[in-house]
């Protein structure tokens, strides 16, 4: 079953296809790379790695409007749940919250984390099973060993979507070496090239891994959208 995955900027990804509309840390108001305003989505379900500022974003006031079931990490999901959002999951790491559409599991991301409300809690990587396909959203990172344990065995990840942009995450030279641990067949960037910190060079990444044999690296700008088959 084909996928559409839609690159909405920054950290941002949306998911249709599969039976559900589904958006990842939907940081649109005060992106300046955002493809879409937060009035603009309406998903059945909203994922979150964390809850700093450019990630958390718009979940609240989508999910009041829409009814969108948010998923986050237990003590954000609190914080979530006392802003008003009624159907809130709240795993932690290693957690798994299945759907009819297919599941989304919380593995380990080295990170910090407060919220701007001040929650403090523990970030984490996303892994989806959206229909047939299976996406790992690393969420904001470092380079660490146990990417090489993220993927279910005997099953290969589909599509990493990886950050590349330095300063609050690994860079891209880092981010080649955790292309060769997650072993995905495709990687799509993320996280680059929002604000002067995280500027880079998403066309030398995309040589490095691919020279090296890590994997396809497709570069999306923000609206643009890539097939999974």
């Amino acid at each position: 079953m084909p996928v559409d995955l839609r690159f909405l900027g920054h950290a941002t990804v949306q998911l249709t296809g599969a039976g559900a509309d589904v958006v990842v840390d939907p940081f649109l108001t005060g992106n300046p790379k955002a493809a879409v305003a937060a009035d603009d989505l309406d998903p059945d379900v909203i994922l979150l790695t964390h809850g700093h500022a450019d990630h958390l974003g718009d979940t609240v006031a989508i999910a009041k409007r829409s009814g969108a079931q948010v998923v986050a990490i237990v003590e954000l999901a609190g914080e979530i749940e006392g802003e008003g959002v009624e159907n809130v999951s709240n795993p932690n790491l290693g957690g798994t919250v299945r759907f009819d559409w297919g599941s989304v599991k919380l593995v380990p991301a080295w990170h910090t984390a407060v919220t701007p409300s001040g929650t403090p809690h523990t970030p984490a990587g996303l892994l989806v099973e959206y229909g047939d396909k299976l996406i790992y959203h690393l969420g904001d990172t470092c380079l660490f060993s146990d990417l090489k344990l993220v993927g279910r065995p005997g099953r290969r990840i589909d599509v990493a979507l990886m950050p590349i942009g330095g300063h609050f995450t690994m860079d891209r030279f880092d981010a080649v070496v955790a292309a060769e641990y997650v072993g995905a067949d495709t990687v799509i960037p993320i996280h680059y090239g929002t604000f002067p910190p995280v500027e880079t060079d998403a066309q030398a990444f995309k040589s490095d891994v691919q020279n090296a044999g890590f994997g396809e690296v497709v570069l999306l700008e923000p609206g643009e959208s890539f097939t999974i088959r």
